[in-house]
């Protein structure tokens, strides 16, 4: 984290520049408070000045919400394929990003925010990012999600499958799409005496392992690469009263050893994430997807199955194919046991104005059940 210095009343000024998404610190900053029109603002934002927030506090959140406004005056042209206007369209959320991650707050030690009528942001802010010693920069829209996380993880979101609420954390996916959790919960458990080792990867809030806990499962690993996403999954456990059955790991996709059962609900579109949040739905070159299906024989115990759930939006918006889908079923040794879909529930599927409506209101979910092919097992053994 790099040091941002400025002069304020004639007197050098620093703090720590912290960007959860790993935004460069402003190169100047300037000093602005609630005599900032939107305009000016926004001509000084493109010009790549910092503006360090000095007025009320509310003020500063109708300035940004201001400023987006006029950010998201711009029109795309629908003359586009689908595939260019997805381009198009995350280009100009990249840049509205950048644009809007310019207005910044300074946080002193102990995580306090000293502007009028501001709340109290120090637990939020500890929950995300530890104990502040230090004076610390933030973006407002960092700022602003963290406020959000901190209060989805104190009320928790609602899981019907479940029949209780998982509570998110800060920089980890919330289960507010019900689609793939839905479609987790009624397709047919593995049938193992005494009941299935099964293995979650890429587990975020832990949904999915509590909900094949729940149905019975021996044994359930889950796993994440994100330690905030390992912490959350446990203290969901906990909360649920699955610690015993259900077992957290931080690591790189799969854990040691082989399951009966392999679940995986990867980054759906082929895209390049803006948020630490956007590494759930975006993966640019499908690597996570494409390693699930890779290494799922050399996990998976005879018999057992891989549950590939997945959106077919990349499909409806050109960037990937469902051909070119089951090729990588193939390449990888890989057939369909049977398939289960369900129609996108979300709200953006229903919104007109959303630019990838068109695409948005086809979208399906489906749960691929995946078994490794009769020949990849001769395969395997003339190997052995």
């Amino acid at each position: 984290m790099s040091m941002v210095s400025w002069s304020e009343n004639g007197v050098e000024q620093s703090a720590r520049w912290r960007s959860e998404n790993g935004a460069p610190p402003p190169a100047r900053v300037e000093i602005v408070n609630d005599f900032l029109t939107a305009n000016a603002a926004l001509r000084r934002l493109r010009g790549g000045s910092g503006l360090l927030w000095r007025g009320d506090f509310h003020g500063a959140r109708q300035l940004l919400k201001a400023v987006s406004r006029r950010i998201d005056h711009r029109v795309i042209s629908k003359n586009l394929d689908i595939a260019a206007l997805f381009r198009a369209h995350r280009a100009e959320r990249a840049e509205r990003a950048e644009v809007l991650g310019g207005i910044v707050v300074l946080l002193e030690p102990g995580a306090r925010l000293s502007l009028r009528r501001a709340p109290d942001v120090s637990d939020a802010c500890r929950e995300a990012y530890g104990e502040l010693e230090e004076r610390t920069l933030v973006s407002l829209t960092e700022l602003q999600g963290v406020l959000s996380a901190y209060q989805w993880h104190q009320q928790g979101v609602p899981v019907p499958a479940l029949g209780a609420r998982v509570h998110p954390r800060h920089s980890v996916f919330s289960p507010s799409r019900s689609e793939y959790v839905d479609l987790v919960a009624r397709a047919p458990m593995p049938e193992v005496p005494g009941g299935a080792d099964a293995v979650d990867l890429g587990t975020g809030t832990g949904v999915l392992a509590a909900i094949l806990a729940k149905r019975g499962a021996a044994r359930v690993v889950a796993t994440d690469i994100n330690p905030r996403a390992v912490d959350c999954a446990k203290e969901n456990m906990q909360r649920l009263g699955l610690e015993d059955s259900v077992s957290v790991l931080e690591t790189d996709l799969f854990p040691p050893g082989r399951a009966d059962l392999i679940v995986c609900n990867p980054p759906w579109l082929p895209g390049e994430p803006t948020s630490a949040l956007e590494l759930a739905i975006y993966d640019e070159r499908s690597s996570m997807l494409s390693r699930f299906l890779e290494g799922l024989g050399e996990h998976l115990r005879p018999g057992g199955e891989g549950w590939l759930v997945l959106s077919d939006l990349a499909e409806h918006l050109g960037l990937r194919s469902r051909e070119q889908l089951r090729e990588m079923f193939r390449r990888s040794g890989l057939e369909v046991v049977d398939t289960d879909s369900t129609p996108a529930r979300h709200s953006r599927a229903d919104d007109p104005k959303d630019v990838l409506h068109a695409a948005r209101r086809q979208e399906i979910t489906t749960l691929w059940r995946l078994r490794v092919a009769p020949a990849a097992k001769a395969a395997g053994a003339t190997r052995r």
